[in-house]
């Protein structure tokens, strides 16, 4: 009976024994797995971290573009302007004067100017080219057409380069950023294969950095100053009386002057002749005396002879 009990107490014990060890092995190889859970989980988190980061940052650097492409939209619109004036004015030296004395007053500048006479009616046109500043564009066009006598025409243009201003200047911030990357590069660089392959970039990215730079500097410029081309043709009026007697007595003057000059033309024209052939004249003078004297002689000897012989 008590080797039954004993044998049930071992029995028990080994039991016991057995469990307990299951349970620390058990509790040993958990801290374990959820150490390596835990590594997962963080390279996992880091991952998509990372992920939404950049996914995050490209669409900040999307939205900064596109609201500063709307906000150059709304507050500064880059457009060239440009206008065609065709005017008659009645003097045309003194609206001349007048147009290059408004273009310096606004701000502008004198591009091209030019002056000539037609031969069908012998009138006075001209053209002249200007740059104004833009807000004294319309300003300036008014003040022209109130100085003639009649607009025959008048064209005014626009074109908005403000997507292509904005473009350009997100690439120069583009370019010179990769600029200074390279330019960081180099100093690190140690290899003379590498000096000479960051450098030929260099070369290129800055090549591409003065062209984006020219060219935003044009769209500045011609932003900045408005063109402005104006073809003049004089159309002197004269008023003339219900009887005509002013266009009569205008004629007459004309008539008058000009025989004046028939005049002066032929007295000048009759001077320069006797002038500058008066070595000839000299010389037919002389031979001309010298045969009026020799047939005057001969004369006076035939008579004597006749004389003599009666």
């Amino acid at each position: 009976m008590k080797k039954r009990y004993f044998c049930l107490f071992a029995a028990s014990l080994l039991l016991l024994l057995t469990a307990c060890s299951n349970d620390s092995k058990e509790s040993a190889d958990m801290p374990m797995e959820m150490d390596s859970a835990k590594t997962e989980n963080s390279q996992d988190s880091a991952a998509l971290s990372n992920e939404m980061t950049g996914e995050n940052g490209k669409e900040e650097v999307q939205q900064e573009e596109e609201k500063a492409v709307e906000k150059a939209n709304q507050t500064n619109r880059k457009v060239i302007y440009h206008a065609n004036l065709r005017i008659e004015v009645r003097d045309y030296q003194q609206t001349i004067e007048d147009i290059q004395s408004q273009v310096t007053e606004t701000g502008g500048y004198v591009v091209e100017s030019s002056t000539y006479q037609t031969p069908e009616d012998d009138r006075t046109e001209g053209h002249i080219t200007a740059r104004i500043p833009q807000e004294q564009f319309q300003p300036f066009i008014d003040f022209v057409k109130e100085g003639s006598s009649k607009v025959l025409e008048n064209n005014v243009s626009g074109q908005d380069v403000t997507e292509e201003y904005v473009d350009l200047e997100s690439r120069l911030k583009s370019k010179r950023a990769v600029e200074k990357r390279l330019m960081a590069f180099m100093e690190d660089a140690k290899k003379t294969e590498d000096l000479l392959k960051i450098s030929e970039d260099l070369a290129g990215v800055q090549e591409e950095i003065e062209t984006i730079t020219g060219r935003i500097n044009y769209l500045e410029n011609k932003t900045d100053l408005a063109t402005v081309d104006i073809s003049l043709e004089e159309n002197d009026v004269r008023i003339s009386g219900s009887n005509g007697e002013s266009s009569t007595w205008q004629k007459t003057k004309e008539q008058f002057v000009k025989s004046i000059d028939l005049l002066l033309s032929f007295f000048s024209g009759l001077i320069v002749f006797l002038l500058g052939n008066l070595p000839i004249l000299l010389l037919l003078a002389v031979l001309v005396f010298l045969g009026f004297f020799t047939a005057r002689k001969v004369v006076q000897k035939t008579k004597r002879r006749d004389k003599t012989e009666n």
